[in-house]
Parts: structure tokens; C-alpha cells; sequence
């Protein structure tokens, strides 16, 4: 790494030759790719904007002006050339630099990112700022076409285009061609109109205008004469509508009419979009073959590029399970954001396609879609990363939950996902899908649960329902669900409740704790809403103490509800203490580790159980006060089938259960909707 050794970075950028540009540009990529080899990460999308990366920073000073990244995949370039190369080899590890932007690790970082969609709105919002404390910096937007599937980004650039502010946004193109380039004169014309030359005799001439006698309305109809004849030749007029300058497209590995177009933005003191082209993982042939599959990697074999597919997880069970039961059922249908591979839906895209939906990065739209298609009779399953499920709240409540929707969605990386961190944790959806009422919310700790689950979700409820699991393979538990809350070993001293895969970490410690003298029950929670409180009652009478484990926020969590559960009930309890990860952003590492760190792992189980104990292992006797004796007891949900559904309908049926009523899966008021 001759040049990335020696140079003071970025400010050293500016001084050197296209030759040594070029060299840079491979000593990055090479860098990059021996790196994330080791730790993993987003490597195509960085590959794609090496160029474009070095052309900004020749261009903008990045501790004062302000680049602003959407979604972050591609700022491995921009961590590089602000002084953190020598980090980089903690990147995405406990303690060490983050994959996204983050202002806490350099002042080159204007802003977090790690979710789609919002760098034009935060960058315009930057912007105004700069206006009204009469300060002087610039500000960029760096987002793809992939980000602009999504609403957001629509509202921010009508808002921009309008508002007049100094903005340069640039679309990083790598796979849709969203504007096409149409032509030898359109490139022409895309070409004159980034030289200096042109963009000073256009400031001349607006100046000259706005100061002749009637010259506001000359220039009004040159303009639109101009926009005319533009709009013809390089049908950019979406754009331009909007308000916005437009310059493209432009080679996104042409480090020269890169640098040409970004200073002729800077310059022109308005809105404006530059729109370029990059190729997502351009200078390693593995990733330009396959830039999907080196989107995000695990660490691999950089030198022969070999990824380790790691094998059965909960999404690739769901994924299969789904297949098989759409071949019986073809009122299944699939929905996916931009999530394709990542929830495993691929096989039943290619299998299904007139039932599978990738919507974009526009989940609040995948959530209204499927309310309307189950309003009609349909059986949707909105499959999405707990993360991004976020987004739909507004969705979930309006368009699904009111009307009482049967509506699947399998929320996927629920839990801990390590090394893409705060902004990634899928550690929310416990507290507020709680809050949406009609939703039943079903945590698989195995394969077969999940498989039982979603059988049950898809043929054996109404209304919304979510099955939510994680990212990872399951552990010592592979039992199956019919029953919602079993007791998985008995004991006298206290209460563990627990769901999902942290099961595993609960009976671990169970087993340590008798060896320790102490008796632990463990009562597994199948479905946390609604809970199962008869169950635990029953278990808190023997013991007296209880401990809730969850890899979920504090705030709505489980344990909350127990907690208020047994205040309401007034049952007397001796110890209640609640392990989960509290109410704060967790950062990037291991899973392993953050358990740990956060004192859910067995260790922390065992070390909370002997403290709550506090050497007094006495069972108490129990009797529910008057007050609990007159509350009515909580219907128990109905359990998870074993065999597969009778009414299940295929293809070749779907006209014959078109002209009779339609029951099966399909809730009350939107029953004659359907039929």
C-alpha cells in the first residue's frame, strides 16, 4: 500500500495526478477487500464508490461541510480517507469502528445512518440550518437507487427542489438506470453544462437579468425555451420539476468528470442532483460477478472467493416451510422490502412469482398492501427484518390492526444481530407490536416451532399475527409447539420465564444452578401476546421468586408485563428481578459477546438467580389474594396443529373456492368482502 502508507489523508488527495488517483483508487479496494475478508461487512457497495469517494473529498472538506450518507453500506471508503485505516481492522467488532457513520467516531461523520431512504430529508434539514445561523459550509447527500424506492425520499426532494437551499444531491446509480442516457447529444449536452465556463456565464447572465427592466420575464421565457429542449433530449424532467438542477448521467469511475461535476455544483449556489453510475463491486471479479452475494459477507476466503453459506437458520426454514405451504394454499402470498435473499424468499419467488411481492425499500406500503389483500381474501406474509418493521408502525395500527387483518408478518433478525449494530438490533418489536391491539405475537426457540407456528398463523387464527425470529441457527432446544407454555423442568426455588432461542442460555443455567444447590423452573413462553400469565401464576406459587430473561428493549418488554401483572394481582412475591438489555441503543459485536456484556447468557442467568435467592431457598406458600381470585382468567390461544390443515386449497381448486363462501383464514367483517 505505497500511497495509503504515506499520505496524509484526505488532505493530500488534492495534490495528486490522475496517475496516482488511479493507484489510490486499486490500493483502497485491495485494502478493503483483505479487510472485510476478515471481518465481514458490506463490501460490493464500497468497491462501486471508491472513485466517486475520492472526487467528493477533492472537492469538500468533510469535517466542515457536511456529507450525509443513506443507509451507510458505502462509507468504508469515506472511514478510510478520514483516519481510520489503522481501525479498520476492528471494523464492526465489539469496540471498534461501526460500519455506518457515526459522529461520535470522527467529525468527518455528519450524521448516523443505517436505515433507507432519509439522507436528502436530514441533508435539506442541514442545509436550512446553515441558512438561518448565517454560517457557510456545504452539504451533500449521497443515496442510491435502491433508497429512492422508498416514499421518503420522494417528499425530501420535492421539499428540496423547492426551498432554494445550496444542496448537491448525488444518486449513486449501480443497478436500476433510473434516468436513461439516451443518445450522443444528450451526453453532449450533459457534458457542456458541467464546464466553468457555462456555469459562470449562467450566474452573469441571471444577475444581468434580475437587474434590466422586465428582465425577470425574459429570463423566465429563455429558461423555459431551455427546459423545453432539454426535457426532449434527456428526459430528466422528474427531477428539474421538482425544482432541482439536474447533471447526468455521469461515469461514476471517471474520477475527472467527477471532480468537474461536483465543483461545478458546489458553485452554482441551488439545488442540484448530480446522478451518477457506478458498477457495485467493480475491482474484484468475485463481487462484479455476483455483487448480491458480496452485498454483505461473512468473513471468507478473499483469494479464491469462497463464502461460507453457513447453513440452516430460522429464515432459511421459514423460507422452505412458506414454499410448501403455499403449494397447498393458493391464497399464500409472499412480500418482501428489497429483503428477497436476506428472508429467504427467493425459492418461493421462483416458484410463485404471480404470489411474490418485492415491494422496495417502502415497508410502510408492504403493510398497507397486505391489509388490502387480506380485506379481499388473501393470506399475506410480509417477510422483514424486525429492524425495518419499524417503519410500518402507522400501518399496523391504521390499516391492519383496525380492521382486524389476517395478516402474517415474519419478523426476522429478531433479537441481537451483532455486527451491524444500533441501528440494526432487532431488539424493539416486543414493545411496540404489544401495543397494537388484535396482534398475537408467537416466538419459535426451534426449527420445528417455526414450522408449527406459522402453519398455525396462516390456518388457525384471525387478525394480525407476527412470528418473530432470529438471525442465527437454533441451539440445545429443537422441541416442537403444541403446547404455548411448558413448564421444561420443574423446581421449587424460582420462577426463570423465558422465550424464543434464549431458551437455550435458560437451561443451561438451570443446570448449573442445581448443581449449586438451587431449584430452578423454567416455564417457556411459545406466544408473548397474549401471555400465557395462568402458567406462570401456577409456577409462582411453588417458588415465589421470579426471574424474566429476554433479548428484548426494557421498555414493553415481557418482563414489564409480568412485573405489572403480578403489582395488579397483588401476589406476594419474594424476589422479581428482570434480565433484558435495558432502554439504550447496543452497539456493534458478537452476539456472543453482547449477551455477555449485557448479562443474558447463562453466566448472567446463574448470577441473577443466586442473587435473588440470596441464600434463602425456602419455598413460601401461596395464596392468591381476593383481589386476584376475582380476575378473570386470560382465554388461553388455541394451541399449535400437528397435521396439516383439511381446508387448505390449491390452484386447481382456486375456482371452485371462488364461487362457494369464503371462511377459512379469512376474519369476520372481511369475510363478505371476499367471497
Amino acid at each position: 500500500m505505497e500511497l495509503l502508507d504515506k499520505l496524509n489523508l484526505p488532505a493530500d488527495i488534492r495534490k495528486l495526478d490522475q496517475k496516482e488517483l488511479t493507484q489510490l483508487a486499486g490500493e483502497i479496494r485491495q485494502f478493503m477487500i483483505q479487510n472485510v475478508s476478515k471481518t465481514g461487512g458490506h463490501l460490493a457497495s464500497n468497491l462501486g464508490v471508491v472513485e466517486l469517494t475520492l472526487a467528493i473529498h477533492r472537492v469538500f472538506d468533510t469535517a466542515k461541510d457536511r456529507l450525509v450518507f443513506d443507509v451507510g453500506h458505502q462509507s468504508y471508503v469515506h472511514k478510510i480517507l478520514t483516519g481510520r485505516m489503522d481501525r479498520f481492522h476492528t471494523l464492526r467488532r465489539y469496540g471498534g469502528i461501526s460500519g455506518f457513520p457515526k459522529p461520535t467516531e470522527s467529525a468527518h461523520d455528519a450524521f448516523i445512518a443505517g436505515h433507507a431512504s432519509n439522507s436528502i430529508s436530514v441533508a435539506l434539514g442541514m442545509a436550512r440550518a446553515r441558512t438561518l445561523s448565517r454560517r457557510d459550509y456545504d452539504v451533500v447527500a449521497l443515496i442510491g437507487d435502491g433508497a429512492l424506492t422508498g416514499g421518503l425520499a420522494y417528499e425530501a426532494l420535492n421539499d428540496a427542489g423547492e426551498s432554494g437551499e445550496r444542496l448537491i444531491i448525488i444518486l449513486n446509480d449501480n443497478g436500476m438506470s433510473i434516468l436513461p442516457n439516451v443518445g450522443g447529444m444528450a451526453r453532449y449536452l450533459s457534458r457542456q453544462r458541467l464546464k466553468p465556463s457555462y456555469a459562470a456565464f449562467k450566474r452573469r447572465y441571471r444577475r444581468l437579468m434580475e437587474k434590466l427592466p422586465g428582465g425577470q420575464q425574459i429570463y423566465k421565457f429563455t429558461h423555459g425555451i431551455k427546459s423545453a429542449f432539454k426535457q426532449a433530449l434527456l428526459h430528466c424532467s422528474m427531477f428539474e420539476e421538482m425544482g432541482l438542477q439536474y447533471a447526468g448521467p455521469i461515469d461514476g469511475h471517471d474520477l475527472n468528470r467527477l471532480t468537474e461535476a461536483l465543483t461545478w455544483a458546489k458553485g452554482l449556489g441551488e439545488p442540484v442532483l448530480i446522478h451518477v453510475i457506478t458498477q457495485k463491486g467493480k475491482g474484484y471479479v468475485y463481487s462484479e460477478r455476483t455483487s448480491e452475494v458480496y452485498h454483505s459477507v461473512s468473513p471468507f476466503d478473499y483469494k479464491k472467493g469462497v463464502i461460507n453459506s453457513g447453513g440452516s437458520c430460522f429464515s432459511t426454514v421459514f423460507g422452505e416451510e412458506l414454499t410448501r405451504l403455499a403449494r397447498r394454499d393458493y391464497r399464500i402470498c409472499a412480500i418482501t422490502a428489497a429483503m428477497a435473499s436476506g428472508t429467504s424468499l427467493t425459492d418461493f419467488a421462483a416458484k410463485y412469482p404471480s404470489r411474490f411481492f418485492d415491494v422496495g425499500i417502502a415497508e410502510g406500503h408492504a403493510a398497507a398492501m397486505a391489509a388490502g389483500m387480506a380485506a379481499q381474501g388473501m393470506k399475506p406474509v410480509f417477510a422483514v427484518y424486525s429492524t425495518f418493521l419499524q417503519r410500518s408502525y402507522d400501518m399496523l395500527l391504521h390499516d391492519v390492526a383496525l380492521g382486524n387483518h389476517h395478516v402474517v408478518f415474519a419478523v426476522d433478525r429478531a433479537g441481537l444481530v451483532g455486527g451491524d449494530g444500533e441501528t440494526h438490533q432487532g431488539i424493539y418489536d416486543v414493545g411496540y407490536l404489544s401495543t397494537v391491539p388484535n396482534m398475537q405475537i408467537y416466538c419459535p426457540a426451534s426449527y420445528k416451532e417455526l414450522r408449527d407456528m406459522l402453519r398455525h398463523a396462516l390456518n388457525q387464527t384471525e387478525g394480525p399475527v407476527a412470528v418473530r425470529y432470529p438471525k442465527c441457527g437454533e441451539g440445545r432446544y429443537t422441541q416442537g409447539g403444541a403446547q404455548r407454555s411448558p413448564v421444561l423442568c420443574e423446581g421449587s426455588d424460582v420462577t426463570l420465564v423465558t422465550y424464543g432461542i434464549t431458551v437455550n442460555d435458560a437451561l443451561d443455567a438451570a443446570d448449573q444452578l442445581r448443581e449449586q444447590g438451587i431449584s430452578a423452573e423454567l416455564v417457556k413462553l411459545g406466544v408473548i401476546r397474549p401471555i400465557d400469565y395462568d402458567a406462570i401464576d401456577n409456577s409462582l406459587a411453588k417458588t415465589g421468586r421470579l426471574l424474566v430473561v429476554e433479548e428484548s428493549a426494557e421498555d414493553g418488554s415481557v418482563g414489564m408485563q409480568l412485573a405489572a401483572h403480578a403489582a395488579a394481582r397483588q401476589l406476594p412475591l419474594r424476589g422479581l428481578r428482570l434480565l433484558n438489555l435495558g432502554s439504550q441503543f447496543i452497539p456493534q459485536g458478537t452476539v456472543e459477546e453482547l449477551r455477555a456484556r449485557y448479562g443474558i447468557d447463562a453466566a448472567g442467568i446463574v448470577r441473577a438467580a443466586i442473587d435473588l435467592c440470596g441464600g434463602d431457598t425456602a419455598a413460601p406458600e401461596m395464596d392468591p389474594s381476593p383481589a386476584a381470585a376475582e380476575e378473570p382468567e386470560e382465554e388461553p390461544a388455541a394451541e399449535a396443529p400437528t397435521e396439516e390443515p383439511a381446508e387448505a386449497l390449491t390452484e386447481e381448486t382456486a375456482e371452485e373456492a371462488a364461487e362457494a363462501p369464503v371462511d377459512a383464514g379469512v376474519s369476520g367483517g372481511d369475510a363478505g368482502a371476499a367471497s
